[in-house]
């Protein structure tokens, strides 16, 4: 469990009026536009990796054994050097989780559920585009001592943050606090270098790769730099929610922004040449609705060395990674969510999420199993949909250009790519917990302007089942979890004496295995029935002023705001 203290200075205001005036983008061929940033040549500047953060207390609950680490984070406004400094162009101001984009790396350990590449971000309502791009976003990995693998680790297992990126003449970032459609960048970052270069050992590596862009996705693939007609393999072994079952080798990957996928590249087939992964649109780079640049058909630069300094973990691969827990097969659909645009809006079956007594589109029962069908009818757009709360599986996409990836196909997933004119289906389980959760598209312009919604995981009483759900954490915008200013330096004594104790006996995480036999043991006698019928629009259930902040007048058994809000109070690792 960890407990996050999260403070912003105030400086940090007014850092979004970096807005560059509209620009007429000259078309250089085939579509490829010239640069609206200043031009920069790939490769100069070394891959950077975060740092670590370390807790600065820890607690340790007396009776059952929890242990709840205290962290804070600092949000501050800095600047750093993006361009060289013989471009002539000036320091890039963000704004990051303690003074750096990206922020600190959070690594956590847990036991009974699956490792796997978080991240944490601003979800700020109608401002996370803003906040996200301007640097507030960083890793979270969970890993299990004890899970058995070979996969590469330690130096060997590289975190990697793409995004898409747009500068100024002056080095400033080109704000999308203005932008209503997508700001796709045409400078691509890793890690916050544009195009940078690595240097690895001829050995297995593992790459955690996330698209957090904010309105670009890409369509990975491998070459070698003297033969770049040829594609070559890697392999795929993780996802959204951990392992795979099995590892896939794939000659291209496709992410979209808020996807996680974990890849091994053996870097001993290439000893003594430099290798370019290039991030290509597909159709000579035109891929989905991405904007091509001179230069967005590249991402990183990996040199390879000639020693290995450590054959650790640099085995072969295993065939089987890890036993997900498989919703099963599901045949009927319980909800068709349409994510359009209409009147300058973007919506989820014209519901946004200013839209308070409409806005909650299921009720999936606590344990239930629902087949969920995304539609994208149009051809100019594509949404990454990212579904708070559970993990599912893709079991259908059809319309576009492409069936479930094989890839996909082997992995459990919080987010899918939705796009041209796409029909994608998904199975889960929704459990173990009851509550609000958000579901949105991933393409941050999109989720501002309102393509969120949310659904009501209703709470089952299961205390005949031996249960009891007594928890008290209820409506994170009520007073007692509420941000609250803080003019003086963090007492970490009353931390680990009162802070950390209090939630340690909140009991609002109880065991997930006790919760989920609990479930099993309630629907053999119970059918599963969602709470709204399928495809209802809208229900006007409560009026706007008497609805919460969830749309709810009296707050449900438990709300959270999903996997991907890491600076919350509490989250349970």
């Amino acid at each position: 469990m960890i407990y996050i203290n999260l403070m912003l200075h105030l400086a940090v205001i007014g850092f979004a009026k970096a807005v560059a005036l509209p620009q007429t983008v000259a078309i250089l061929s085939n579509g490829i536009k010239d640069w609206l940033s200043p031009p920069y040549t790939p490769f100069q500047a070394p891959l950077t990796i975060m740092s670590t953060s370390l807790p600065k207390a820890t607690y340790t609950e007396p009776v059952n054994g929890t242990v709840i680490d205290f962290f804070e984070i600092d949000i501050r406004q800095f600047t750093a050097q993006t361009y060289p400094v013989s471009s002539g162009v000036g320091p890039t101001t963000y704004v990051g989780y303690d003074g750096m984009a990206p922020g600190p790396t959070l690594r956590m350990t847990r036991g009974r559920e699956a490792v796997r590449t978080l991240w944490y971000h601003d979800h700020a309502i109608g401002i996370t585009a803003v906040n996200a791009y301007f640097g507030q976003a960083g890793f979270y990995i969970l890993t299990d001592p004890e899970a058995p693998t070979t996969l590469p680790s330690g130096d060997y297992d590289v975190p990697l943050m793409i995004a898409g990126k747009q500068f100024n003449n002056d080095g400033s970032l080109f704000s999308p606090v203005d932008e209503r459609v997508s700001l796709y960048g045409d400078v691509i970052t890793v890690n916050g270098v544009p195009w940078p270069y690595h240097q690895v050992e001829p050995r297995k590596y593992k790459f955690r790769l996330l698209d957090a862009s904010i309105s670009r996705s890409f369509n990975l693939y491998l070459i070698d730099e003297a033969n770049p007609s040829v594609r070559l393999p890697f392999v795929v072994v993780g996802a959204d929610a951990g392992f795979m079952d099995h590892p896939v080798t794939t000659e291209s990957l496709i992410i979209a922004m808020a996807e996680r996928w974990e890849i091994v590249i053996d870097f001993a087939l290439y000893q003594g040449k430099r290798l370019v992964n290039r991030a290509v649109l597909m159709n000579e780079r035109k891929f989905q609705t991405n904007e091509d640049y001179p230069e967005t058909d590249k991402v990183i630069k990996w040199i390879v060395g000639s020693i290995v300094t450590s054959d650790v973990n640099n085995g072969p691969l295993p065939t089987h990674l890890a036993d997900l827990k498989d919703p099963g097969s599901h045949t009927t659909i319980e909800h068709q969510f349409v994510f359009e645009r209409s009147n300058g809006q973007w919506l989820i079956n014209g519901v946004g999420f200013e839209d308070i007594p409409n806005r909650i589109l299921a009720k999936p029962p606590q344990g239930g199993v629902e087949r969920w069908r995304l539609v994208n009818k149009s051809g100019g757009w594509s949404h990454p949909i990212h579904i708070h709360l559970i993990d599912f599986k893709v079991v259908s996409r059809t319309g576009g250009s492409r069936a479930v990836e094989e890839y996909e196909a082997a992995a459990l997933k919080d987010v899918v790519y939705l796009g041209e004119n796409e029909i994608v289906e998904v199975i889960a389980n929704y459990q173990p917990w009851g509550g609000v959760y958000m579901f949105h598209c991933h393409n941050l312009v999109h989720e501002d302007h309102d393509m969120m919604a949310a659904f009501n995981v209703t709470d089952l009483d299961l205390s005949a089942f031996g249960y009891p759900d007594n928890t008290t954490f209820t409506d994170p915008m009520a007073a007692s979890w509420r941000s609250k200013p803080r003019l003086t330096a963090t007492d970490l004594q009353d931390i680990q004496e009162n802070v950390l104790p209090l939630f340690a006996g909140l009991g609002a995480y109880p065991s997930t295995e006790g919760v989920e036999h609990a479930l099993q043991e309630y629907y053999v006698d119970h059918v599963p029935t969602d709470g709204i019928p399928p495809n209802l629009k809208a229900r006007n259930e409560v009026p706007p002023q008497a609805a919460g902040v969830f749309g709810y007048s009296k707050p449900p058994a438990r709300v959270l705001l999903g996997v991907d809000i890491r600076l919350t109070l509490q989250y349970d690792v």
